[in-house]
């Protein structure tokens, strides 16, 4: 593996985690994402935007409408009055999340300083406040912990191993930032171990992404280990046919929820392979075998149809982004010159729930990825 001419491996401290997972032993190598978050900063003569205060840090109780509220265990009934509640009580976080992704963006293409310091000044707001840490919420305020961390963490780490070394100059802002992150990750741990295997679905998955970024960011073994055993709970739960049972139960938005469980887990089997740990043949190649069934779905909605026994709702299909999860699948697999044409097709793939430019960081060649 090729490390960046400035980054040396420093050694790990055993620590124990809520949850009671042990680090590796001290003498572990430094964890590490996939190369393309080493790649330098870009520089043009444009003018840098205006940096905009940062929205009030969020401090109050986790608890928030479900945008599904009122509806049968299915799950899958909007409910727009509840969803319109969420969107303003979340206001705030969301701005964070999109804000802090746009200015890392911008200034991985730009290189403007203002750029970067306004995202630190962004991020150690909320660190400083002790965002996001409260202990007191239900289910959608967990949920939304656990998405802010990955989108918040997962655009960091362009700026923590680019070879440019943008964090340099800013060592205690760094410090302070990549202790909330820890704070979060830990809490985060919390609120989705030891769950009974008929409540794990796509939040677990993507509680373990954010724990993985945010381990890579912090260089954590113990957070690695954590979401990488989410990993392989999760390639265990998909079925001999490509199916996960849980997400099935969405009825008719099965096929769409089968499709967001892949963004996260393609993104920590991905940095599982930079750190030497190769999840692919999980349970017999769980993770293809998925991908495959939800790409026949898109092609043909009636093979989930057929065993939800209802018509699929393909509006969140329609959104590119959606199918982010192309760029580490196809960077952990050969995929076939009809994937790669799908790639190509609806790419490339901005979103800020997994940091940015994904395409950028798995194809760093393909024209407009930046």
């Amino acid at each position: 593996m090729k490390y960046p001419t400035w980054f040396k491996p420093v050694l790990l401290a055993p620590c124990i985690l809520g949850a009671g997972l042990l680090a590796q032993p001290a003498f572990a190598a430094s964890l590490v994402p996939p190369q393309g978050y080493y790649a330098p900063v870009d520089k043009d003569d444009s003018k840098p935007r205006h940096c905009s205060a940062p929205p009030k840090p969020y401090t109050a109780k986790l608890e928030f409408r479900s945008k599904y509220e009122g509806s049968d265990k299915a799950r899958a009934t909007l409910n727009k009055d509840a969803e319109k509640a969420f969107r303003d009580s979340t206001a705030a976080i969301t701005e964070m999340e999109r804000g802090v992704n746009q200015q890392i963006m911008e200034y991985m293409r730009e290189g403007h300083q203002q750029q970067l310091q306004c995202a630190l000044q962004w991020l150690g707001s909320w660190a400083q406040a002790d965002a996001l840490l409260s202990t007191e919420g239900n289910h959608t305020g967990k949920s939304i912990r656990k998405w802010a961390l990955g989108s918040l963490s997962s655009a960091y780490l362009r700026l923590k191993f680019s070879e440019s070394r943008p964090l340099a100059p800013y060592a205690q802002q760094s410090q302070m930032i990549e202790s909330w992150f820890v704070k979060m990750a830990e809490q985060t741990v919390t609120d989705w171990s030891d769950l009974p295997l008929k409540k794990i679905n796509n939040h677990s998955y993507w509680a373990a992404w954010s724990v993985m970024a945010t381990a890579v960011a912090t260089d954590r073994r113990d957070l690695f280990d954590w979401s990488v055993d989410q990993f392989r709970i999760a390639a265990n739960q998909v079925d001999d046919q490509g199916y996960l049972p849980n997400e099935l139960k969405r009825r008719q938005r099965a096929l769409a929820y089968h499709n967001y469980a892949l963004p996260p887990l393609a993104m920590v089997a991905a940095f599982a392979k930079a750190n030497g740990v190769d999840l692919r043949e999980e349970n017999n190649g769980a993770l293809k075998r998925l991908a495959e069934r939800v790409m026949q779905g898109v092609d043909d909605e009636d093979v989930f149809q057929a065993r939800t026994d209802e018509k699929q709702d393909m509006e969140d299909l329609e959104k590119r982004a959606k199918f982010a999860w192309l760029e580490p699948y196809c960077s952990l697999y050969a995929c076939s010159a009809e994937l790669q044409e799908n790639r190509k097709e609806k790419g490339p793939f901005k979103t800020f729930r997994l940091g940015g430019d994904v395409t950028q960081v798995f194809d760093p060649n393909e024209e407009g990825g930046s």
